[in-house]
């Protein structure tokens, strides 16, 4: 199987960097970007993430906005989109997953959570 490309968007530069190094140490790609408008961006011209890994709360645009922006797109809505962060609200989980999110993992991102998020793609 050639090596997974999934593009990590999140505004938090720790948590960049962890979710990064988790991801990299499993041999996948990583496309890192701080916000769902370069996500959007850099989806128009790059045409091989195989998936969304996104946090929730960013400011301007939410990690929800962005699920909901690659889910009406003809181009993008066969991306699998994952939702992380700090916060286990319920109703928000429930809104991400009713959008179509195929997860809502609560940060850190973990070795163990790799298996799962690969089996989306």
């Amino acid at each position: 199987m050639a090596t997974p490309h999934v593009l990590l968007v999140d505004d938090s530069c720790v948590d960049r960097l962890v979710a990064m190094r988790v991801l990299k140490s499993c041999n996948i790609r990583v496309t890192v970007v701080e916000s769902p408008k370069q996500a959007l961006k850099f989806l128009d011209m790059e045409h091989d993430v195989q998936l969304i890994l996104t946090d929730y709360s960013m400011p301007g645009m939410t990690g929800y906005d962005l699920l909901i922006e690659v889910k009406k797109s003809p181009k993008l809505s066969h991306l699998p989109v994952v939702i992380i962060c700090t916060e286990n609200i319920p109703e928000r989980i429930k809104k991400c997953l009713d959008g179509g999110a195929k997860d809502y993992i609560i940060k850190p991102i973990k070795v163990s959570n790799v298996p799962e998020l690969l089996s989306y793609i």
